[in-house]
């Protein structure tokens, strides 16, 4: 008589609000760390979700805009649990970072007249630009995988250096690939089963509908606190409305939304400089959760320097929350209202092809952020600098070749250039 196998049991609340605190804890390596960490706890540890699922909602986070890790912690937290388990997962994959790094940012702006902190800070720059140009490298085998995506990657390139807006290029072109690209479908894709009903079709719409409308209502209301309180041209303000636009329009990934930053914060509107923003990626590094944490380093920062009417800490302290809001509460928003549809999106032949062309349009804005931050690095009041371009070099020897993950070579950078500096002090 065989044995019929059993699904595990369903975990308590309590459970899994335990683990997605340890997952915010120790979520280093990037997305494909918190990914590999999500697999290794979630499936093949508890079995909470198998493997066949676990993979679908990856599939269908990497289509939307933002951080996938979060939004894959998301989905299967509201898998589990429904909207207070996605809740409880989103927010306990973030807390850990946002707290380290608003601790972080203020040591950052607290310590400059220390010599060391500022020659370990220094320190840091090599090693980011090594980590952006190794992620630029991973990301354009995966995504300029035919002629017309290099022809995008080198026409949205001369866009970019003709300063034409970051938004413009990736709608574009999203939706140039959306009507011009096309996706083979694979067996399985093929074999899938019939949509549902009009009916329930229309259900399923209305109640998305109704979930993204309640959370741009929530979303808003901080946000009008802040202009009656404050004003409109007030940085917490600004620093939400301007978040609230990359977070929708971060296709690509963190390094796509930290170029677009990048951008116009350190270059057009002088919120903080090419170094510091180099710093804020940094620090980023070395904490757990989402890469685009690091621009609440770049609200911190930029809130700090123009306090207004508040004190600066009060101020560095409200755009932190307000960037930090603004980022990813749109997560919750993408999962909430689309995962229902799930199935219907990862098939989506015209999705796939603007997202295709959009991947393309990423390692252009990727390769002018590497060329910005190299040029600030090596070529400072342009003359060559030869040291922070040796260490560049090793770290990224270091980071190709698997010898040392991120979070090591990060920390590695920051104590030999403060080694270098103490033992010779006229460099």
């Amino acid at each position: 008589m065989g044995v019929a196998h059993l699904s595990p049991a369903k975990p308590t609340l309590g459970e899994a609000v335990c683990l997605w605190l340890k997952i915010g804890c120790i979520g280093f390596g990037g997305p494909s760390g918190q990914i590999a960490i999500l697999q290794a706890e979630v499936v093949d540890k508890r079995g909470w979700i198998n493997e066949v699922e676990f993979l679908r909602a990856l599939q269908f986070c990497m289509l939307l805009p933002g951080p996938e890790a979060q939004q894959l912690a998301i989905y299967l937290g509201w898998r589990l649990h429904g909207i207070r388990g996605g809740i409880a997962a989103g927010v306990l994959f973030l807390l850990p970072a946002v707290l380290l790094l608003w601790v972080l940012s203020l040591l950052y702006v607290t310590g400059r007249d220390w010599p060391l902190m500022h020659s370990f800070f220094d320190g840091l720059k090599p090693a980011v630009v090594a980590i952006v140009a190794s992620a630029l490298f991973r990301i354009a085998r995966r995504t300029i995988t035919s002629w017309p995506l290099a022809l995008i990657a080198m026409i949205s390139f001369g866009l970019f250096l003709s300063h034409i807006p970051y938004p413009v290029v990736v709608l574009g072109f999203g939706l140039i690939g959306g009507l011009l690209l096309k996706k083979t479908s694979t067996p399985e894709e093929s074999s899938e089963k019939s949509p549902p009903r009009s009916g329930s079709q229309m259900r399923s719409c209305l109640s998305s509908l109704s979930m993204a409308l309640s959370i741009l209502a929530i979303w808003l209301v901080p946000m009008l606190a802040l202009f009656f309180w404050l004003g409109f041209m007030a940085m917490p303000f600004q620093v939400g409305l301007f978040f609230g636009k990359v977070a929708v329009l971060s296709f690509g990934g963190a390094y796509a939304a930290l170029s677009y930053v990048s951008l116009h914060a350190s270059g057009d509107w002088g919120w903080l400089s090419s170094g510091e923003m180099m710093d804020g990626l940094g620090l980023a590094e070395t904490t757990p959760g989402p890469l685009l944490i690091a621009l609440q380093f770049v609200a911190f920062l930029g809130c700090y320097k123009a306090p207004g009417i508040l004190s600066p800490l009060l101020s560095a302290t409200l755009g932190s929350l307000s960037a930090i809001w603004s980022l990813f509460l749109p997560s919750f928003l993408w999962i909430f209202s689309l995962a229902p549809h799930l199935d219907g999106i990862a098939r989506n032949p015209r999705m796939a092809g603007g997202l295709a062309a959009i991947g393309a349009v990423v390692t252009s804005v990727m390769t002018c952020l590497a060329l910005w931050f190299s040029e600030a690095l090596f070529l400072p009041s342009g003359r060559p600098s030869a040291l922070p371009l040796l260490l560049a070099l090793i770290a990224f020897f270091l980071l190709h070749s698997k010898k040392v993950s991120i979070v090591p070579l990060i920390l590695l950078g920051g104590i030999a250039n403060v080694l270098i500096r103490v033992m010779v002090p006229t460099l």
